[in-house]
């Protein structure tokens, strides 16, 4: 039978009231006291309920993280550091992937707001769901825009598009695809397409529509090589579209980077890791999600510094060997 906070003050010999402090950790108690109640808490196997505590002090400490994928380098490390620094200051996560369905995505801000999260962090490719409309929910979007009231955090994406294309260009190139999502996403990442556009005479992009689908992605990147086989210049809107890129181009036996050049987008530790050689556009990946957790945490505590409804962080070009 599982033990109650009665059953610890009977073995200890204290009020329930003194359990309770123990554990909160609140008003003065002696050591000797301290000691028999963590000694009873030891002995009984005892574990506090926290959905009691939650119910009394209305707040779960839990925050509902909802990703497309974590099987993305730029996510996957996001997520962890969101993580990391939700922990920092006492909330735990609980992580979703919608891999961009928005049914999958709706039935998760339901389910998320049945659970009572204290608020939550959101990286979709939907809009329009009806939770993120809740006026009483603390909301962050992360290089999403989901509703007017909902402030958005996120890099430097024209910038950054600016850097990736200007770089090609000083490199010699005088053909540049660009590689991106379907143009009615209504993301800042269409910023870096925006860059590419105004920097470039004849600008050419290709969109990929199943952003989680390596081969379709490879399809496109082939199409790409046949249809202007004068491409000496990709900028790919993330990392793996510029690790494709790559791929395709060795099995065309199209050397890079004599004969073309790429640029990517993300400059996660994954990819780094496994392609030190990919010339990329760092995104401050920590700097968002602690960014993102605080600007939650603010609205959960109901003082906001100030309001701010898009925070945009600074990105850096790492020149390696691909361009």
């Amino acid at each position: 039978m599982k033990a109650k906070l009665e059953d610890v003050a009977k073995l200890a010999g204290v009020s329930p009231t003194t359990v309770s402090r123990v554990l909160n950790n609140r008003g003065y108690i002696s050591e000797k006291t301290r000691q028999k109640v963590e000694n009873a808490i030891q002995e009984l196997n005892y574990y506090p309920n926290d959905i009691a505590r939650s119910l009394f002090k209305q707040r779960t400490n839990f925050i509902g993280l909802i990703l497309p994928t974590i099987n993305n380098p730029f996510f996957s490390e996001l997520a962890l550091y969101i993580e990391n620094e939700s922990a920092n200051h006492g909330f735990k996560i609980i992580l979703c992937n919608s891999l961009g369905q928005l049914d999958k995505e709706k039935s998760y801000a339901s389910m998320l707001i049945r659970h009572q999260v204290d608020g939550m962090i959101v990286c979709s490719y939907n809009r329009g769901i009806e939770a993120y409309r809740n006026p009483k929910l603390p909301i962050v979007a992360i290089d999403h825009y989901l509703s007017p009231g909902i402030p958005v955090v996120g890099s430097d994406n024209y910038e950054g598009g600016k850097l990736a294309v200007q770089h090609l260009i000083n490199q010699g190139c005088k053909s540049i695809i660009h590689i991106n999502g379907p143009a009615e996403l209504e993301t800042p990442a269409q910023k870096r397409r925006k860059a590419y556009e105004d920097l470039v005479k004849s600008p050419i992009t290709y969109e990929i529509t199943d952003l989680f689908n390596e081969e379709a992605t490879a399809v496109t990147i082939r199409r790409i090589f046949e249809e202007h086989p004068d491409t000496d210049g990709i900028f790919a809107s993330d990392d793996l579209m510029a690790a494709t890129c790559l791929k395709v181009a060795n099995e065309l036996n199209i050397n890079v980077p004599d004969q073309l050049k790429v640029v990517g987008y993300d400059g996660s530790q994954t990819v780094m890791s496994l392609l030190p050689q990919l010339t990329t556009i760092r995104q401050p990946i920590k700097e968002i999600a602690k960014t993102s957790v605080l600007n939650l945490i603010d609205q959960i505590n109901e003082d906001p510094m100030e309001e701010i409804m898009e925070i945009v962080l600074p990105v850096q070009l790492l020149n390696n060997g691909t361009a």
